[in-house]
């Protein structure tokens, strides 16, 4: 239709170009045409899309979401549909139903119950775990070894779950063979844009979870409520955020310390790893009663995390309170003399001096649902608990 109209478009610039005195009046007359030519031809094609999902009709209900904004969740009686922040569209379609016809072409079904679920967004894994939900995972990508989930980790010794290689190098052999229904990857997988179309040319469809993009530390967790859409296990879904929200708010109910507080990693090549003033830790020490050593730091980028120099370091969070160390990278330090050994000016730092130096254990990063604890020990740690009644803090002797 679209091929059509421009090549209609095309005749009647031909017919202008005879009849035309003026060379400038023809060119204007000609981009004026083809703009209005290729506006109908999206309108019409928009029309279309619009129409083939209205067979759907309207939504039945919506999906209440407290934090989170890079999904939504809108439910056609049986039906529910799901969408992300890329476009993406996912309709679940009961056991018992069947699939609507002349759906948009764009909308991934996925007809209950959804197994054979390809996830190699490790985040994600904690999430499943919590909904009991880890059977529908059948292809990890990460290996046995690298999980700090038990379930997970037993699964794969079990070989209920198989290893299908990280994101960027699938094992397409073994999730064709096997019949895997679906990938859940997170943006790493946009650094390798031919490996996601690949997964599709082999009809496995692929959704990007965006929960990393949220800047309010809840609203990464509330992408458990996607998921439990997904597996039709919004109960259980609900149950486990209201959990993660209950500890936030015990916790933010207390007067704030307005203590200060540095998070930071050394690279391998002597560089501070520092979190941008934007990012969600900031926020989650915030929550805590704290306040982020750094409060305007931040570039245009999307990344969370920047780098500085030590000297710049040393003379932004010298005076800092409380030092955390990220240990999720390198797998953490056991004492302050061994975080000194990575970065010596640190030995003149007030948390340094003072005892304050903490870090989190390396399991962190994958426990997803684990944000309400770990907002929970911070909160502890500005109150000057001991870290034996913490879940990933421990104090560095």
């Amino acid at each position: 239709m679209r091929r059509e109209s421009l090549l209609v478009g095309c005749a009647l610039i031909g017919t202008l170009t005879l009849f035309s005195g003026c060379r400038t009046a023809q060119k204007s007359n000609e981009k004026q045409i083809l703009t209005k030519i290729e506006s109908n031809a999206d309108e019409s094609a928009s029309e279309n899309k619009t129409s083939k999902q209205n067979v759907l009709g309207e939504p039945t209900g919506s999906m209440a979401l407290s934090y989170a904004e890079n999904f939504s969740v809108d439910y056609y009686g049986d039906y529910t549909l799901l969408k992300t922040k890329d476009g993406t569209q996912i309709l679940t379609v009961p056991e018992d139903k069947d699939i609507p016809d002349n759906l948009d072409e764009d909308i991934v079904v996925l007809e209950q119950p959804v197994d054979g679920i390809y996830l190699v967004s490790s985040a994600v894994m904690d999430m499943f775990r919590e909904l009991g939900a880890l059977d529908c995972i059948q292809f990890s990508g990460q290996k046995a070894e690298n999980w700090y989930i038990d379930e997970a980790k037993e699964a794969m010794e079990q070989g209920k779950m198989l290893y299908a290689g990280k994101y960027s190098s699938p094992d397409y052999e073994l999730l064709v063979s096997k019949k895997c229904s679906l990938a859940i990857e997170n943006s790493m997988i946009l650094h390798s844009p031919e490996v996601k179309e690949m997964l599709e040319d082999f009809d496995i469809p692929v959704i990007i979870e965006y929960s990393s993009y949220e800047t309010h530390p809840l609203g990464r967790v509330e992408w458990i409520k996607f998921f439990g859409a997904l597996t039709g296990m919004e109960e259980e879904a609900e149950k486990a955020f209201e959990k993660q929200t209950e500890i936030v708010k015990h916790v933010t109910a207390t007067k704030k310390t307005d203590k200060t507080v540095a998070f930071f990693y050394i690279t391998s090549n002597g560089l501070v790893q520092v979190r941008q003033s934007n990012d969600y830790i900031p926020k989650m020490i915030e929550l805590a009663g704290g306040r982020y050593i750094f409060e305007n730091l931040g570039d245009d980028s999307k990344r969370s995390t920047m780098n500085m120099q030590v000297e710049e370091f040393y003379n932004q969070a010298k005076d800092a309170d409380y030092l955390i160390y990220n240990s999720t990278i390198d797998g953490g330090v056991k004492s302050v003399d061994e975080l000194i050994e990575k970065c010596s000016v640190l030995s003149d730092f007030k948390a340094v001096k003072s005892g304050d130096v903490w870090c989190t254990e390396k399991d962190v990063y994958q426990q997803s649902m684990s944000i309400g604890f770990l907002i929970e020990d911070i909160h502890n740690m500005l109150q000057g608990a001991d870290d034996k009644e913490m879940n990933y803090l421990y104090r560095l002797d």
